[in-house]
């Protein structure tokens, strides 16, 4: 089973979500996306100072087997991008929760969280999903 952590949030598109301290907002996707997607060759990150849309496509996680789309989780402008991950894309798979993260977002407000997913309810998604495949 994939890892699950209980202080993130998430969206049934696999992306995880972390209020950071400093009010940023920081996104990647979940052990369950980068294990379904296998090993990650390439990642195409957004423009900082880009505002973005909830559920808009920003970013681009391309594998040996598939391409995938990374959505906004929330509403904001991108404060930060990880240009690690553009230069070494395997920090997907091997650490999604820490040095794997994508973007950075500054948001005006922290009640659309309120729409994600939390640990229990993601998994109960993973799991529904797992059967339909």
């Amino acid at each position: 089973m994939s890892e699950i952590r209980n202080n993130l949030r998430y969206t049934s598109t696999h992306e995880w979500i972390r209020v950071d301290e400093d009010g940023l907002v920081t996104v990647g996707i979940s052990d369950f996306a980068q294990s379904a997607l296998g090993d990650v060759v390439f990642v195409e990150l957004p423009e900082i100072d880009g505002e973005v849309d909830a559920e808009q496509d920003v970013a681009v996680v391309e594998s040996v087997k598939a391409a995938s789309d990374i959505y906004a989780p929330v509403a904001g402008v991108i404060a930060e991008i990880n240009e690690s991950v553009a230069e070494d894309p395997s920090l997907l798979n091997a650490d999604p929760y820490g040095e794997g993260w994508i973007f950075k977002l500054r948001v005006d407000s922290l009640e659309s969280f309120d729409d994600l997913l939390g640990a229990d309810e993601y998994q109960e998604h993973c799991q529904a999903e797992d059967q339909d495949h």
